[in-house]
């Protein structure tokens, strides 16, 4: 299945109203939850914002400076990546440009593993929202009030049901939160 996940604020947003997310860096018992969520994944839809933050982990050797690092960096440089980008005319890396829709892309990514995918970037994730691509929300809320910036969710034509499936609280105070997006009947 698709699925969003992103740190969040307390007030929903996922950077501030500077661009700036540093409030979200994971401790190291949330990184550890990353490297398993990494696991679980057969590839990613990336907006370019989210493609240029990310791909520092396949480019930037000094990141590799810990055990838990090293691993996070093998296992993100090996999945698949889709990146959709109106300004970019490459990408670096285990990712490719998009070159169909987002249905199509997902589509295609879906087909081609027993993962699931996930879908990256605010701008993209809304889009795969709106085309009732994603099955699950995963949020990582942070015990932080931003007062503006990216929202995690986009403004929505219709209500969207879900159901929580997990949570867990990390030492830090951060929340995650794993929800699936009912079906209509």
């Amino acid at each position: 299945m698709l699925i969003f996940s992103m740190g969040v604020s307390v007030d929903g947003y996922i950077a501030d109203r500077d661009g700036g997310f540093g409030w979200s860096a994971p401790s190291d018992e949330q990184f550890a939850f990353h490297i398993e969520e990494i696991r679980g994944l057969g590839g990613c839809l990336l907006g370019r914002r989210l493609y240029e933050t990310m791909v520092v982990w396949e480019t930037d050797p000094s990141l590799r400076d810990s055990d838990a690092t090293t691993e996070f960096a093998e296992l993100w440089s090996a999945l698949p990546k889709v990146v959709f980008s109106r300004t970019l005319d490459r990408v670096e890396g285990n990712a490719r440009l998009a070159e169909g829709s987002l249905a199509d892309e997902a589509a295609h990514m879906l087909a081609a593993t027993d993962k699931d995918i996930e879908v990256g970037g605010a701008t993209l994730a809304s889009a795969a929202i709106d085309l009732g691509l994603v099955g699950e929300l995963r949020m990582f809320r942070h015990p932080v009030v931003v007062g503006g910036g990216t929202p995690f969710l986009p403004p929505v034509a219709r209500a969207i049901d879900l159901e929580l499936l997990e949570t867990r609280t990390f030492g830090t105070g951060v929340v995650f939160e794993r929800y699936r997006v009912a079906q209509d009947a």
